[in-house]
This record gives C-alpha cells, structure tokens and sequence, in this order.
C-alpha cells in the first residue's frame, strides 16, 4: 500500500508542475524535486516521462469512472442515472482536483495516445447515457454541456459566475428530470 500512496504521492506532483509551472518545465527532474524524492526514486515507480504521464491519465480516468458508477449505481431511479452521475460528479466536482485534469494535457502534449484511457472511459459513459432512458440527443447535449464547462474551466477560456454555473447545473438536473417525471 506504501507503493500505491508514493505513486499517487508523485502522481499529484507531477499534476502540480503542469498546472503551476507550465508543461515546459513538466522534467522528471522537477517532478522529483516536487514529490520530494531523488530521480532514481521516481524513475524506480514511474521508468519514463511517458510512464508518468501514463499513470496520471490512467489514474483521472479511474477516479472518474469509480465516481461516476458509484453515482450511478446508487441512485433509485433507473431512468436518466448515469447522465446524472455524469452531470453531478462532473459539477461539483467529485472530479479529481483541477491539477489532476493536468495530466490530460501533458498527455496531449507528450504523446497523445495516451489519452487512450479518458477515449475509452468517454465512449463506455456516452453509451451508457445513450441507452439511459432519456432521449439520446438531450443526453448527449447535457454531457456536453457539462463538458464544455469543465474544458472552459480547464483551460480558462472562460470562467462563469459560480452562481450562473450552479443555475446551468439546476437547469440540466430539471431537464434530466422531466424524462423521470413524465414517462
């Protein structure tokens, strides 16, 4: 378990770095230096930049999907639970912390294959909103909806009023909520 906490440990500083410092001074050097531990420490968890890179999208993509499912799979109505479990872990932030969302553009920046993770995780969510009960479209424009405020979050481009988020999260959570009401 002590292994499992350093990689996370490293994987959370690696995330800082791009964050804060930009992907240019993503080295394994400064990751190292971030977490604390010698080069050879890291390198002896994580044996490339790729690797690292790897394990912070492998990592987002299952704390998302084990948040998500959990949502989902608690909820007592079946119709429209998992483009609500998108929708809520998605706002408020069940997410992993914003530096985490980072390793999706060092990914992009370092090689974009390894994106293959958050691919696969998005196309078993956008199947499972599809066959949700709801009309697919709807679902799809909430998902995507709830998706472009995060990207814009991400990378700044915009940054609504918290109190105009919360009333776009009311909004999609009632048009998710009137397939639960009326059919």
């Amino acid at each position: 378990m002590v292994k499992k906490s350093r990689q996370i440990d490293i994987l959370n500083a690696a995330s800082r770095i791009v964050e804060e410092k930009g992907i240019f001074n993503f080295t394994l050097e400064s990751v190292a230096k971030e977490a604390g531990i010698s080069k050879g420490g890291l390198l002896y968890h994580f044996p490339s930049k790729q690797a690292l890179v790897e394990g912070m999208v492998e990592h987002l993509a299952r704390n998302y999907q084990e948040k998500i499912e959990t949502q989902a799979n608690e909820d007592p109505v079946e119709r429209g639970k998992w483009t609500r479990a998108f929708l809520n872990v998605t706002f408020n932030q069940g997410y992993p912390k914003k530096e985490m969302h980072a390793g999706l553009l060092a990914a992009k920046a370092v090689d974009p294959t390894l994106l293959k993770p958050i691919h696969e995780a998005y196309e078993k969510w956008q199947h499972q909103i599809e066959n949700d009960g709801i009309d697919p479209i709807d679902a799809t424009i909430i998902r995507l909806a709830t998706d472009g405020i995060w990207l814009s979050e991400l990378f700044e481009t915009y940054q609504i009023e918290p109190e105009q988020k919360e009333e776009v999260y009311h909004r999609l959570q009632e048009w998710i909520q009137t397939y639960t009401k009326s059919k």
